[in-house]
C-alpha cells in the first residue's frame, strides 16, 4: 500500500463509538494503515457479497448473468443507430435537392433572358465579323454561334401542319382516313415456336391453378409466353419451358435474428453509399455550386450575377456597334 493510501482515514464513524472507546490521541500511520486495510478488506467482502446477491437476483429473475448483453441486442442497437443516421442523412440530401431544384428554376426565370440575349449578341457579332472578313473560319464560327441561338423546331414545323399541340389537324385526319392503312409486319412463328407454345399453354394455363396465388403466378407466366410467341422467339420460349420445368422458386429458409440484423445493416450501408453519390452530384452541379456560394442569401447571389450579365450585355452591344459601323 502506498503512503497516500495510508493517510486515508478508516471508513467508520467514530462519533457513534462510546467515549471510553475513542482514541485519546491521533492514530499513527501504521495503525491507520492497519485500519484502512481492514476497512478495504471489509469493503471488498461487502462488494463481493453485494455482487453475489445481485447475481443471484438476476439469475432468479431470469435476467442476464453479470450484466452481459446478448450479441443480438447489441447488434439491434447498432441497426437502430444506423437507421436514425440514415434518416437524417436522407432528410439533408432531399432538402438540398429541393433547394437546388428551386434555385435552378429561379435562376432560369431571372437570368435566362439575359443568357439568351448574350447568345444572340454573340451570333450577331460573329456574323458581322464574318461579313467583314469573308474568312472561312469566321464563317464557320458564325454558323456555330447562330445554331446555338436557333430554337428547336416545334411540332408544327416537324409535321408540316399535320399535327399541332391538340393532335392531328382536321386535314390530316381526313387524309389519313381516306388512305389505306398499312398493317404491321406479320410475324409467322416457326413450327418449333408453335410446338413450344402449345406445350407451355397446356402445362401453365391459369385454369389449372388450385388457388389464387397459383393462378396469379400462371397468369404472369402465360403473359410472357404469349409475348415471346407473338415475336416468334424460339430461344425465349425454350428458356420459359426450362423455367416452368424447374418449378416455382422455393422460399428461402427463414433467417436467424443475427442474419436479419446483419442483412439490415448491409442494406443501410448500400443506401448510404447511393445517397452519398447523389449528394456529391448535387454539390458538384453548376446550380449546386452556385447555391453553396451563398446558402444564406441565394436571392442576392442572383442579383449579383444579373448585374454581371448586364455588364456583359453592354460590352457586347458596344462591340457589335463598332463592327456594323
Amino acid at each position: 500500500m502506498t503512503h497516500e493510501a495510508a493517510r486515508v482515514p478508516p471508513t467508520r464513524n467514530d462519533d457513534d463509538r462510546p467515549d471510553d472507546a475513542r482514541p485519546a490521541e491521533p492514530q499513527t500511520a501504521p495503525e491507520a494503515t492497519d485500519s484502512a486495510d481492514t476497512s478495504d478488506a471489509s469493503a471488498g467482502e461487502a462488494g463481493a457479497a453485494s455482487s453475489s446477491a445481485a447475481s443471484s437476483s438476476d439469475s432468479s429473475d431470469g435476467g442476464p448473468q453479470g450484466g452481459d448483453e446478448r450479441p443480438e441486442a447489441r447488434l439491434a442497437k447498432a441497426v437502430q443507430v444506423a437507421e436514425q443516421a440514415l434518416i437524417e442523412f436522407e432528410i439533408a440530401v432531399e432538402t438540398f435537392r429541393v433547394e437546388v431544384e428551386n434555385f435552378s428554376r429561379l435562376h432560369h426565370q431571372k437570368l435566362g433572358p439575359m443568357y439568351a440575349r448574350l447568345d444572340e449578341l454573340d451570333a450577331q457579332i460573329a456574323e458581322a465579323r464574318a461579313a467583314r472578313t469573308g474568312d472561312p473560319e469566321d464563317l464557320r464560327k458564325a454558323k456555330e454561334a447562330r445554331d446555338i441561338v436557333l430554337p428547336m423546331p416545334g411540332v408544327d414545323e416537324l409535321f408540316h401542319d399535320w399535327m399541332d399541340s391538340d393532335g392531328l389537324s382536321p386535314e390530316a385526319s381526313a387524309m389519313l382516313t381516306e388512305q389505306p392503312v398499312r398493317p404491321p409486319k406479320r410475324v409467322r412463328p416457326s413450327e418449333e415456336a408453335r410446338r413450344l407454345y402449345r406445350e407451355l399453354a397446356r402445362k401453365a394455363h391459369p385454369d389449372l391453378a388450385q388457388d389464387e396465388p397459383e393462378r396469379e403466378r400462371r397468369d404472369e407466366f402465360i403473359t410472357r409466353v404469349n409475348a415471346a410467341y407473338g415475336r416468334g422467339d424460339v430461344e425465349l420460349l425454350k428458356e420459359l419451358a426450362a423455367e416452368w420445368a424447374a418449378g416455382p422458386a422455393k422460399p428461402l429458409p427463414p433467417l436467424s435474428e443475427s442474419e436479419e440484423l446483419y442483412a439490415r445493416l448491409e442494406w443501410l450501408s448500400r443506401r448510404k453509399e447511393l445517397l452519398t453519390v447523389l449528394a456529391k452530384e448535387l454539390e458538384e452541379s453548376a446550380i449546386g455550386s452556385m447555391l453553396r456560394m451563398a446558402p444564406d442569401d441565394p436571392d442576392q447571389l442572383l442579383e449579383d450575377i444579373g448585374d454581371q450579365l448586364l455588364g456583359e450585355v453592354s460590352r457586347r452591344e458596344a462591340e457589335l456597334a463598332e463592327l456594323v459601323q
